[in-house]
This record gives C-alpha cells, structure tokens and sequence, in this order.
C-alpha cells in the first residue's frame, strides 16, 4: 500500500505525526531559511525535536483547557509556529492561525473579527512576535484573554512528560482556516482531522508525491496554502519541508530560487504575482548561480494564473535546468481544506477561447490565430464530484457554458464556525434537481476535456450593459500594455452613477498603483493611455481612473486584491489618489459622497 493510501487508514492526523516522529527521530521535519547562501543560514529541527516543542505546548495546554477548546496562533514565519500547531493537534485543541495584528488598521481589524467569531480561549505567540502581540492582547476584544509565549521559560519538560495523546478521531474539529476576506468578513472554515488526512494523500496521489518529496515555500504559514500545501502534508508522509518568510522573499525574490537548489526542493507553490516578480527581477548574475533541475513541481494558486506569466518563467529559468513541465497550476480554497485541481508533470495545458462568446458565459476554444483570451487548465479534481451551475437558477449547466463551480468529496470542510447562515448559503447545497451535499466555491468556471478552468469570481464580476467582463482582465492587459504598470497592482470594478434621463446606470472605474518621482503631467498622460487602452481592448470607456502610490491597492494576507473594499473606499471618497482623472457623472457621485462625510463629521 502506497504512502498516500495508509493516510486515510490513520485514526488522526495527530496520530500519524507522533508515528512518523516516533519512526524517524533524526530525520529532518522543518528547516527554517534566513539566509540561503549563508553557511548557518538556517535551523533545522529534527522530528524528535519537533516533536518535543509540540509535546511541552500540549500538555501546557492541556493542565489549562479543554479539548476543543480554541487556540488563537500569532507567530512570525517560524519553527515555533510548527511546533504550536502541532501542539494544538496533539492538546485535541482547535487551532486558529491567523496574521499578526501590526500595526495598521485592517490588520488589527482582521485579528480582532477572528477573536470575536471564534472565542478563543488563549493566545499563543513567540518571543519574537511577543511586543506588538501583547500591545494587541491589551486592548478590546482580546483583552482578558490569556496571552502565552512558547518558546519563554513557562513551556517545560514536565510539561511534556506529562501529556496525554488526545482521543482524536476523523470527526475531530482541528483548526478554524480563517478565509482571506478578499469579497468579504474572513469566516472560520471548520476543518476536521478526516479532511487534514484527506487532502494530503489527495495532493499525494495528484503530483506522486511521497516522504522522499521535499516541500518548501516562503507562503505565510497562517495561509491554508502555506499551511495544508507546503507544511502538514510532509509531516504526515514523514518527509521535510523548508520554510522562509514572505518579507525575505518580497526583498530578494532569487533568494527563494537559491533556496529550492540549495535544499534540494521538489515541491514549491506561490501565487502568480510571485512568478512574474522573478521573471522580472532575477539578474542574469544571479541566474547564473541556480540549478534548478531538482525541482518537480512549481505549483501556482491562491490568485488567477496567467498564461503568460508561467510561459515568461519557463522561458527565463530554462537555462537554470528549470523543465518546461515543472509549472503545475493548481485549483483550491479553503472551504475544501486547500486543494482541488492539478496535474503534474506535464506541459503547460492552455485553451484560447472566443472573447465575446466569454462574455456570454460560453467556453469556446478557437484557433491561436483568432482573436481570444488564454485561460489555463488548473488540471483535474478527481477526488471530487464537480457540478458547474447557474449561480442564480441552481441548474446544472451542460459541457461548454461557464457557472459556478460546486464541489462535493472528502475534503470538502465543515461548514463556517458560528455563522450558519453563511453556512447554509455555502455548505451542503442542492441544485435544481435536487442532487445535494456540494459546497459552493464563489467562483466562475468550467470542466473541459475532464480538466477545471477557473474564469474568475461571481462577486467581482463587472456586469457592463449586458457584457460580462473579468476584473483581472482589464488589470493584466494594462500591465501587459504599460511598462509603468509592470509589477504594480491595480482593481477595476464599477460604480452607480446618474445618466442624462434620470436613471441609474453602472460605470468602469479602474484604479492603479504608480511607482514615485512621475510627474503630474506623466500622470495625467498615463491616465489618458490607460483610458484610451482600456477602450481599445474593451469597447468600454473608464468614468474615472485613479492613480495611486504604490502599496495603495488593498490587498488581503495572502496577496488577493481586495475589489470590494477599494470600491466602497473609493465610494466614500476617501481613495488617496496621486491623479484622479473622472467624467463628469464620476464626479458628480464623488462631489456627493464628498458632501455626505461633511456633514457626517
């Protein structure tokens, strides 16, 4: 029996950690990377040492609560952090990873939502997250909670000695997978041990992997990619995985390059963003350094891939032995567990398909010579039933048109913690037919030749009189026109405005992050070039485009671009612009909201 089958045969997830630890003591569970061309660069903990860690927070937790029992984890990208979340699992406690709190607004928003909606029982954090997680655990709503620090003199050997392994069984509720909030509140998605086990030997199975197989990302480990994609399922197969964090990534792209040679990485993932930043950063120099011929599996997810953003990487690292059927693009969301869809190694797998049948919600491939929109294969989901349905009618929609993706199998998770109405919304749902027990995923695709395509997010679709245009591919095409643009984020969305016979009518505003030292008079040419181009590629004018500092597109935890919350920002007039260039009904709504916040303060 293959590795990946014996892990659905485990009692728990928990139980096969302490078996792989108790198996293979000195062999390597976590490395942690600082510095990858540094020869003390990094720390490696060894399975018994991990073990330990988790077994002296466990029984820590278990002298104080119960099973069950909610525990909120605030750690840096760390060891310590693997070592409090399987410190959870072997307490038979929930844990809920979450970011840090910082010290923005809408980081402390996103922590304190999660206190709330969870009631949490205790804080565990690290030393070196210890400051500004206290300064947090002092105000409301987390103040009165228990706030702990694992790797301070309170955990103990006694500590250890005296844990007791939990009665855990598939059933058993294992963490709260906070979603990333990117259409709305972030909701606590309830997986249990059965769906941890599950969809590690699904992802197993998809791509061959086994405990040979090394994992390694610098994804935030909070993040269910960083979390279920590249840390658990080696720790389940009793393999390793190698860690960095994203702010050491974001500084030295090539360092996470430097990282999978040097290690020996065959599994890594990253959003999109994160391949196209290497294409454009990496220097020949430090090309000329990498050998990345050992790597099996370049994983892309958590945001829309871009076909040519993984042909531009492929082209690039070909001469660092990088195989052009190492790119593997991957389907999933956190209501079932993480992964979905994906198939690897193979070829990059791309459909051309007919623009204006899109627009329609037809999926039409037609020759690369015809005009069209690339729209890659995200692979196939053969652990689940897929349905795509009429997100308004509930019918299930025959080969070739684009609905909403309904997904029913082994990992899809539990529901959302304390909210059954969104529960009911999500989880368990019938279509028209009656056929029930799927999970609605939000987003907008298809199954062709038995593989998922993804076209984008039913709440950020831009409806535009009749037409059905994707966001993100207003967004890519800018970038791809404008070399002011490249690297830069941006949001399109819509906005109600009054026309010339009194009634309501929708109106494109796309906004977008411009780099320092352009002048106002480069700004406004910009401006004018991004509404010609937007025209041009879309037979649709801008009522406003908005140009603003760089790192002024909101965007969630793990990278998504937050299209509701920079509109109703922009709504209210409070869309910090560098250059605003609007048509007169634009500005009439922004002259409104303008006189509203006036009166309102």
């Amino acid at each position: 029996m293959s590795q990946h089958h014996q892990l659905m045969q485990a009692p728990s997830a928990t139980a096969r950690i302490r078996e792989n630890a108790l198996a293979t003591p000195d062999e390597p569970a976590v490395i942690f990377v600082r510095d990858p061309s540094a020869p003390d660069g990094a720390e490696t903990w060894s399975y018994a040492r991990l073990d330990h860690e988790a077994r002296k927070i466990a029984g820590w937790l278990q002298e104080r609560y119960a099973p069950g029992d909610r525990v909120l984890l605030l750690y840096p990208e760390s060891l310590e952090f693997a070592a409090a979340f399987v410190g959870c699992l072997y307490a038979g406690m929930v844990a809920i990873p979450s970011s840090l709190p910082g010290q923005y607004q809408h980081q402390r928003r996103r922590v304190d939502s999660i206190v709330e909606n969870a009631v949490v029982a205790v804080t565990l954090t690290s030393e070196a997250a210890a400051p500004s997680v206290l300064d947090w655990a002092a105000s409301d709503p987390a103040a009165g909670i228990a706030c702990a620090v694992t790797d301070g003199p309170a955990f103990t050997d006694a500590h250890a000695a005296a844990w007791r392994m939990p009665a855990a069984d598939h059933d058993s509720l294992a963490l709260l997978q906070y979603t990333s909030g990117s259409t709305s509140t972030p909701k606590g998605v309830m997986v249990n041990q059965g769906n941890l086990l599950h969809n590690s030997q699904i992802l197993s199975e998809a791509f061959g992997l086994d405990r040979t197989t090394r994992f390694g990302s610098w994804i935030p480990q909070y993040h269910d990619m960083g979390l279920l994609a590249i840390l658990l399922p080696p720790l389940l197969l009793g393999g390793s995985c190698v860690l960095m964090s994203p702010t050491t990534f974001l500084k030295r792209p090539h360092w996470w390059l430097q990282m999978i040679d040097r290690y020996g990485i065959t599994w890594s993932a990253a959003p999109n963003f994160a391949y196209e930043l290497c294409v454009r950063q990496v220097t020949d120099e430090q090309l000329d350094q990498l050998d990345l011929s050992r790597w099996r599996f370049a994983a892309n997810g958590s945001e829309p891939v871009q076909a040519s953003t993984l042909t531009a990487f492929a082209k690039r690292f070909a001469p660092a032995g990088f195989r052009s059927d190492t790119m593997a693009p991957c389907y999933g969301m956190a209501e079932a567990t993480v992964f979905i869809s994906g198939t690897g190694p193979r070829e990059l797998t791309v459909s051309h398909i007919d623009e204006e049948r899109l627009e329609r919600h037809e999926f039409h491939p037609v020759s690369p010579a015809e005009p069209g929109r690339d729209v890659v294969s995200c692979g196939s989901a053969k652990a689940y039933d897929v349905r795509i349905v009429d997100p308004r009618t509930l019918e299930v929609l025959p080969a070739g048109r684009i609905g909403e993706i309904w997904l029913r199998g082994g990992s899809v998770a539990q529901g959302y913690w304390g909210r059954e109405d969104a529960t009911r919304e999500t989880f368990g749902v019938r279509t028209a037919d009656g056929d029930g027990g799927y999970v609605r995923s939000g987003d907008l695709g298809t199954v062709h030749d038995g593989e998922v395509y993804v076209t984008g997010r039913i709440k950020e679709l831009i409806i535009l009189r009749g037409r059905n245009i994707y966001p993100q591919d207003v967004e890519h095409f800018l970038r791809a026109q404008e070399s002011d643009l490249t690297g830069l984020f941006g949001a399109a969305f819509v906005v109600p405005v009054q026309n010339a016979g009194g009634g309501v009518e929708e109106q494109l505003v796309v906004a977008h992050e411009v780099r320092g030292g352009i002048s106002q008079d480069g700004l406004k040419e910009l401006a004018g070039r991004i509404g010609a181009g937007v025209s041009r590629g879309f037979s649709v004018r801008p009522g406003a485009v908005v140009l603003v500092r760089r790192g002024g597109i909101l965007r969630t935890t793990s990278g998504k671009i937050q299209r509701a919350a920079i509109r109703e920002t922009f709504l209210q007039g409070r869309l910090e612009s560098r250059y605003l260039q609007v048509n007169p009904q634009v500005g009439a709504l922004l002259a409104e909201a303008g006189a509203r916040a006036e009166v309102a303060s």
